[in-house]
């Protein structure tokens, strides 16, 4: 998930690849989270614990998948529902 213009469809892969590159699979150091980014992770960690037994992340802290403007969510079982349909960061 990423904080930014929401393309569709090949341009959308595109945008999401270029942008994992770039911040996630990069070897310089972490840039700093957007303000939306930051939030929606917190919200989401509230609803579901990263830092408890039976936490639904496969790579907690799940702060630690966000870099800059993206976040690599890696859930091992099934949120109930989709994250980004019941939290949103603000505006």
């Amino acid at each position: 998930m990423w904080d930014g213009e929401q393309p569709r469809g090949d341009e959308a892969g595109a945008v999401f690849d270029e942008l994992y590159e770039r911040y996630l699979d990069s070897d310089d150091e972490i840039a700093e989270l957007s303000s939306r980014i930051e939030a929606y992770v917190e919200a989401l960690v509230e609803r579901y614990p990263d830092d408890v037994a039976g936490s639904p992340w496969a790579s907690p802290p799940v702060m630690g998948e966000a870099s800059g403007p993206i976040v690599y969510l890696c859930p091992r079982t099934p949120l109930r529902a989709p994250p980004s349909t019941e939290i949103r960061a603000p505006q």
